[in-house]
């Protein structure tokens, strides 16, 4: 996108996806072409531990199958694996498809777990569809071994006290955006610890609060007793990396350099990789606070 034009709408941000990026991205090749441009751009950014996400997608008439999406994709985290940059992928339930469209990027996420799949997600544009028919498919995602990661109140649609309470009954280990949250339904999640994934950008620039970055919901939850995820959402349209959305939230918040490294190693603790990649992030930060504090 432009740099600057990020006044994106919700309704706009999935049109462009639906009727331009997946027009563009037919082929295998297409697909290897935008994954390691991604890759790079995140590498190129310090990123030190990626979970990508994607949504099996076919495209019969070019060859492309399902499966073949996400070998592709795997394929291209394997060739552009590098020892800065430690990359995963998570797949992507669509919220607005059935529960056997669910069953089948499940299976999928489990054929190809012994290949850097660590979990799922359910996501797709929030005011459509009915979470309930996904509760058997994240059954059996759990009962694999995967993590579940939930996009969360995102909307006042998808906000209602049903809705949140059976994402929740989903026992997920992590939520994302977390908007628009009931008090009660606040303290339940900050009871089991669960993490947040922020998206600053996403949120304020696609107008999914009211007000700028400090009127953004990280100044409640940083007080509550939940790690937070500083993520991207999408860098693509909102034009700001990783490396930014920390700066925002730094200097909306005013954090210093240990409240920062603080949140950074509590998140470290929910990632959905395995204990050898949880300590060697806990010692990249060893090493980073060392060498700058």
């Amino acid at each position: 996108m432009p740099p600057g034009k990020v006044d994106y709408t919700l309704k706009t941000f999935f049109q462009v996806f639906t009727s331009m990026i997946y027009q563009l991205c037919t082929d295998l090749e297409s697909i290897k072409y935008s994954t390691r441009s991604v890759l790079n751009d995140f590498e190129n950014d310090g990123v030190r531990y990626l979970e990508l996400r994607t949504t099996p997608r076919e495209s019969l008439e070019n060859g492309m199958t399902k499966e073949k999406y996400i070998e592709t994709t795997l394929d291209t985290i394997y060739e552009c694996r590098s020892d800065q940059m430690s990359t995963y992928l998570i797949i992507s339930v669509d919220r607005a498809k059935s529960a056997s469209d669910a069953y089948e990027a499940i299976d999928l996420a489990i054929k190809y777990k012994s290949r850097g799949v660590v979990g799922v997600e359910l996501g797709g544009n929030p005011m459509r569809g009915d979470v309930s028919i996904f509760r058997q498919a994240f059954s059996k995602a759990k009962a694999h071994g995967l993590k579940l990661t939930l996009h969360f109140a995102e909307t006042t649609f998808s906000s209602s006290p049903y809705e949140l309470n059976t994402l929740l009954s989903y026992e997920p280990d992590r939520l994302g955006h977390v908007i628009h949250v009931p008090e009660d339904i606040r303290d339940e999640i900050a009871c089991r610890k669960i993490g947040l994934e922020l998206c600053l950008s996403c949120n304020v620039h696609g107008r999914l609060i009211e007000g700028g970055f400090p009127d953004h919901h990280f100044g409640y939850w940083r007080h509550r007793d939940c790690p937070i995820i500083l993520s991207t959402d999408d860098v693509g349209f909102f034009c700001s990396p990783l490396s930014n959305e920390y700066l925002i939230a730094a200097e909306s918040f005013k954090l210093d350099h240990a409240t920062v490294i603080d949140m950074c190693k509590k998140g470290i603790n929910t990632i959905f990789a395995g204990p050898g990649e949880k300590e060697r992030l806990h010692n990249l930060l060893t090493e980073f606070k060392a060498k700058y504090m």
